[in-house]
């Protein structure tokens, strides 16, 4: 294979930032938040603190030493290091999903930019009413799909890695611009309260599910994304220090994006559990109110759309790995037919809100709407259940002993005695907590 064909990170600090982009996104503003303000805010904070540390950072060191170790996306990865014919299926459990969450991921992303001319143009036009213009919903799928499209088809050090040197410190200046206005608002103590002063009494079993849950979710795991973003890591990487700080700063970003919702909805006297529509009713209803409330509300749809746009770079990268790896194809190939591919799988998402009311009204697996089904079978199913048979490959059948001779190769002495606690929690610990949580999302036990 022609390595640079398949291109390599040009440096640490650009694989970090693009690792870090594809773990943040709207999983980190949009979502983190209304889990947090439905679970008790800073008791919720403390628990998904744990859970990152103790579960996702492992997971993540896991799937990045495999992907350093073969060059190879998760299908070829899993193909090299077992002889087995069964455990390359989970690589193409990983390769699909990317592709299928891509295609409504990319619907909500959407959204984050139509909010952007929405906040600037003060449109009057209802949430609702917008998802029921099929016009505005295929566009701005179309519209974010291509901007994907175009980050991707650069490569990876002049496509990835560039944008993410651009838009990653974008996203952190936007960010902290938000928490000094919010901060100042009044009644914003209440907010920093509820949020950062935990009330333990609130920590129930359904806390610490829901905690894990969003931990997992927001660092990537379980799809390959990490596996083929180690695959471009030079051997003189540290890889447990780069894990370690992609986790740290997608932690980050999403702890300092509640400090941007919390302190403005206390300030406007609603309630913290609002809820999904938090960002996209309940927010923008907040900015109106504010002074310079068409800036701050513009900055912050912006800041979610650059969020987004690292996410689906990395989702879309999955597969366009697997085709160069597999398939011998170039990269522009791939790309081209894949974005088509999951433009016309978005499709019935995208129309699914409003649009289209038989793919609004229908009811699979206790979910309504095609979109809600598709997120539940590939972000609530289908991420979990690759993250655990991941942590057993990696722990059982390339065994933790080969996974740490790989990760000691540009290790330095600290770095080292992490090993051992890292092998126990990658076999024992996290296979049982993520088969919990999975057994929660499909049985509710």
């Amino acid at each position: 294979m022609d390595t640079s064909t398949r291109g390599t990170w040009g440096s640490r600090l650009g694989f970090i930032l693009a690792a870090t982009g594809s773990a943040i996104g709207l999983g980190n503003i949009w979502r983190y938040p209304y889990v947090a303000g439905q679970n008790g805010g800073a008791a919720f904070v403390l628990m998904y603190l744990a859970c990152v540390l103790a579960i996702g950072i492992p997971v993540l060191i896991a799937e990045l030493s495999m992907g350093r170790h073969t060059n190879l996306n998760p299908v070829g990865a899993i193909k090299k290091l077992s002889k087995s014919r069964l455990w390359p299926a989970v690589g193409y459990l990983g390769v699909a999903t990317g592709v299928f969450i891509l295609s409504f991921y990319a619907v909500v992303a959407g959204w984050t930019v139509a909010f952007v001319f929405r906040t600037l143009f003060h449109s009057t036009v209802s949430f609702g009413d917008f998802l029921a213009d099929p016009l505005s919903q295929i566009g701005y799928f179309a519209l974010f799909l291509g901007l994907t499209l175009y980050v991707v088809l650069g490569g990876v050090e002049k496509g990835i890695e560039r944008w993410s040197k651009i838009l990653m410190p974008i996203l952190l200046i936007i960010l902290l611009g938000l928490i000094a206005f919010s901060l100042t608002l009044p009644g914003a103590s209440s907010g920093i309260e509820f949020y950062l002063n935990p009330d333990f009494s609130k920590i129930t079993g359904s806390t610490v599910l829901a905690a894990l849950g969003q931990a997992f979710f927001s660092l990537s795991l379980g799809m390959g994304t990490m596996i083929t973003y180690g695959s471009y890591l030079s051997k003189k990487e540290n890889v447990i220090t780069s894990a370690v700080a992609v986790g740290f700063t997608d932690t980050l970003i999403a702890v300092l994006a509640g400090l941007v919702i919390f302190p403005a909805l206390f300030s406007a006297g609603l309630e913290p559990t609002q809820g999904p529509g938090l960002v996209f009713t309940v927010l923008p209803t907040i900015f109106e109110q504010m002074p310079a409330g068409t800036i701050v509300g513009v900055l912050f749809f912006v800041l979610l759309a650059i969020a987004a746009l690292t996410s689906t770079v990395s989702l879309l990268e999955v597969p366009v790995a697997f085709l160069v790896d597999q398939r011998g194809w170039s990269r522009a190939k791939s790309v081209w037919i894949l974005s088509a591919l999951v433009f016309v799988v978005g499709i019935p998402s995208a129309l699914s809100l409003g649009a289209v009311s038989g793919l609004t009204s229908m009811e699979l697996f206790g979910q309504t709407s095609f979109l809600n089904v598709m997120n539940f079978l590939f972000g609530d199913v289908s991420l979990p259940l690759g993250g655990f048979f991941l942590s057993i490959f990696v722990g059982w059948v390339w065994t933790a002993a080969k996974a740490k001779e790989e990760l000691s190769i540009g290790a330095d002495s600290s770095s080292t005695l992490l090993l051992s606690a890292w092998g126990i929690l990658l076999r024992y610990v996290c296979p049982v907590v993520i088969l919990i949580v999975l057994g929660q999302k499909l049985f509710g036990f």
